[in-house]
């Protein structure tokens, strides 16, 4: 058994298919256009492609033109004013006759009669004896002592085995006290020297005795350090 199929574009001429094509060409033109323009909207060349076509705008600013300088105004001229000449009068002249100078002396003055005495000059007071200076103590030989002195040695200086003797120039008083004690000699070393002297201040000595009274004298006081 045949089938029979049927179709409508086969049914159709080649005129009728002509006729159809020419009226969706302009139709299918529009779409494509829209399609462009959407595509380049999108695609941001639309703008790009504006930019171009269009013509850019030019702003042009007229500047003045700056005036011309002044020139200074030229310097004044001063005159100058010539002082007029004064008109001196000449001096009359005056005849000078030249004189001699003198000299004038003085009257001479009446002479006293009666010369007036010199008076007498005051005798000077005489200044009364001035007091006997009291002479220096003397020093003696040798002193007795009332409390011979007991020096104390130093530890410091038994430790470190120091030995000698210090003389010391000793005033003794009129009461036989020690009023002033000086080193005549070291012993070489500080703390000997300051324990004897100690030593020699706290004796007591014999007042010396000249024509029946006390006087002060010096006295070599020798104090010496020895290691037993």
């Amino acid at each position: 058994m045949n089938t029979l199929t049927y179709n409508p574009a086969a049914t159709l001429s080649g005129g009728d298919f002509k006729r159809r094509g020419r009226k969706l060409a302009p139709m299918a033109a529009i779409v494509v256009g829209h399609a462009v323009v959407f595509y380049l909207a999108y695609s941001g060349m639309l703008r790009t492609v504006t930019h171009a076509i269009l013509p850019q705008v030019v702003t042009v600013t007229f500047v003045a033109a700056p005036e011309p300088l002044k020139a200074p105004p030229p310097p004044k001229v001063v005159p100058l004013v010539q002082p007029k000449p004064t008109f001196v009068p000449p001096l009359p002249q005056v005849n000078i006759v030249q004189t001699e100078p003198t000299i004038t002396l003085p009257p001479p003055q009446p002479r006293p009669s009666d010369a007036t005495p010199a008076v007498a000059a005051p005798a000077a007071a005489v200044a009364p004896p001035a007091p006997p200076q009291p002479s220096a103590p003397k020093t003696v030989s040798g002193v007795e002592y009332v409390r011979a002195p007991q020096p104390v040695y130093p530890s410091m200086s038994r430790r470190m085995g120091e030995t000698g003797t210090v003389m010391l120039r000793v005033l003794i008083g009129e009461k036989g006290t020690a009023e002033q004690v000086t080193i005549q000699k070291s012993s070489g070393f500080s703390n000997l020297d300051e324990a004897g002297r100690q030593a020699v201040l706290r004796a007591l000595y014999k007042p010396h005795v000249e024509d029946g009274k006390a006087i002060p004298v010096y006295a070599l006081v020798p104090i010496n350090f020895q290691l037993g």
